[in-house]
C-alpha cells in the first residue's frame, strides 16, 4: 500500500508539472498564432497539430539503427485531373529527401509546378513545401506533415496538410487532421478562396469482420462560409486472407451561408449513402487496391440522384525505386458544381530512387 501511495504522489508530481507547462505552452502558442495571422480556433488546433507532428520530427530524426538508415532519395510525380466542366488541373513535382527509409517513412522538400484551364481560361501556380511522415505499414500509427507557400493567380497561401493517427488499444484508433488550401474552381482561384478543415476520426473493430469508422470535421472557407461534416462507414470484412472488404458509407454536411457568388457548389445540406466494394492485395513486389460503389445523394430537398466511385492505387518499393500509381473516377456533386451528372477523375504517378 505504501508502494502504491508513493507512486500516486509521484504520478501527481509529474500531473501537475505538465499541466503548468502545457498552460504555459499554450499561453506562448496563442502569442504565436497571433504574430502570424491565425486568430480562429480552427486555424489554432491546425497550428497544435503541426507542431505536435514537428515535435515528433524532431524524436525522430535520428532513427534507430536499420538496413535503411542514412538513405536519401531524389524522384518527382505528376497529377493531372479533368471534369465534365472542362475544367483541368495539372501538376508536376520534384523533390529530394534528406532522410528516407520508403514512401511512407521520409522527410525532405517537394517543389510543385501548377497549371488550371478552362476553355478561355489559365492560371499557373507553383509551391515549395515541406514532406515529412513516419508510419507503421501494419499498425497505420503515424503522423504526416506537407506545408508550404503556395502561390496562384498571385495570390499567396501557406498550406498544410496534416495528420496524426494513433491506437488505443487492440482494434480502436483515432486520427486528428487539418488541412489548408485554394479551393480549385476557376472562381475561387482568381479570387484567392482558400478553405480550412480540421476534425478528428476513429474507428473500432468490435469483431474481426466488423469495424465501424466516424469522423467530425469543421471546414471554414476563406469568404466567411463555414460547414460542418459528419461521415461514417460500416466495413465488413468477409474473408481476412482475401483482403475484400465491404463498405456502407454515409457522409453530410451543412453550410452556414448559401450565397457564395458561384464559386463553388455550396448547397444549405448534402448528404450521400454509399455501398462500395473494396479488395487489398500483394501481388508479387506490389501492393495493390481496388474499390467500387454506387450510392445516392440528395441536395437539400432535391430528389436524390446517382452517385459513382471508382479508384485504383498500387505501389511497388524495390531497393532501387518506390513507385506509386494512383487513378480514380468520382460521379457525384463536388466543390466544382451542383450538378447531379458532374463527374471527375484523376491520374498521379510518384518515383522516388533512393541513393
Amino acid at each position: 500500500m505504501k508502494r502504491c501511495t508513493r507512486t500516486t504522489s509521484s504520478t501527481t508530481r509529474i500531473t501537475t508539472r505538465s499541466t503548468s507547462t502545457s498552460t504555459g505552452m499554450a499561453l506562448r502558442l496563442r502569442d504565436v498564432a497571433s504574430a502570424i495571422g491565425i486568430t480562429t480556433m480552427l486555424e489554432v488546433v491546425a497550428l497544435k497539430v503541426v507542431l505536435l507532428a514537428v515535435a515528433a520530427l524532431g524524436l525522430t530524426a535520428v532513427p534507430a539503427t536499420s538496413a535503411a538508415e542514412g538513405l536519401r532519395a531524389v524522384g518527382g510525380g505528376i497529377y493531372h485531373s479533368t471534369d465534365s466542366e472542362g475544367f483541368s488541373s495539372r501538376r508536376l513535382s520534384a523533390e529530394g529527401m534528406g532522410l528516407y527509409q520508403h514512401l511512407d517513412n521520409k522527410v525532405g522538400l517537394r517543389y510543385t509546378d501548377y497549371a488550371f484551364t478552362r476553355a478561355g481560361w489559365s492560371r499557373r501556380g507553383e509551391q515549395l513545401r515541406l514532406v515529412a511522415n513516419r508510419f507503421d505499414r501494419k499498425t497505420l500509427e503515424g503522423w504526416s506533415v506537407e506545408s508550404g507557400l503556395f502561390r496562384a493567380a498571385n495570390k499567396d497561401l501557406w498550406t498544410l496538410d496534416a495528420s496524426w493517427r494513433q491506437t488505443l488499444a487492440p482494434g480502436s484508433a483515432y486520427e486528428l487532421f487539418a488541412t489548408r488550401d485554394f479551393v480549385e474552381t476557376a472562381t475561387a482561384i482568381d479570387n484567392g478562396l482558400s478553405y480550412d478543415f480540421a476534425g478528428a476520426s476513429f474507428d473500432y473493430q468490435w469483431l474481426p469482420q466488423w469495424t465501424t469508422v466516424g469522423l467530425a470535421g469543421i471546414q471554414n472557407f476563406s469568404d466567411g462560409n463555414q460547414r460542418r461534416h459528419l461521415r461514417g462507414r460500416l466495413i465488413f470484412q468477409p474473408s481476412l486472407d482475401l483482403g475484400l472488404t465491404t463498405q456502407l458509407r454515409y457522409r453530410w454536411f451543412d453550410s452556414s451561408k448559401t450565397q457564395v457568388g458561384g464559386a463553388y457548389f455550396n448547397p444549405g445540406t448534402y448528404d450521400e449513402l454509399m455501398l462500395a466494394l473494396g479488395w487489398r492485395q500483394r501481388i508479387a513486389d506490389w501492393r495493390t487496391a481496388l474499390t467500387a460503389g454506387v450510392g445516392r445523394q440528395r441536395i437539400d430537398s432535391n430528389d436524390a440522384t446517382t452517385t459513382r466511385l471508382g479508384e485504383a492505387s498500387a505501389e511497388r518499393q524495390m531497393d532501387g525505386y518506390a513507385l506509386r500509381l494512383r487513378a480514380g473516377y468520382l460521379h457525384s456533386a463536388s466543390l466544382a458544381s451542383s450538378d447531379p451528372n458532374y463527374w471527375y477523375r484523376y491520374l498521379s504517378f510518384d518515383l522516388l530512387v533512393p541513393f
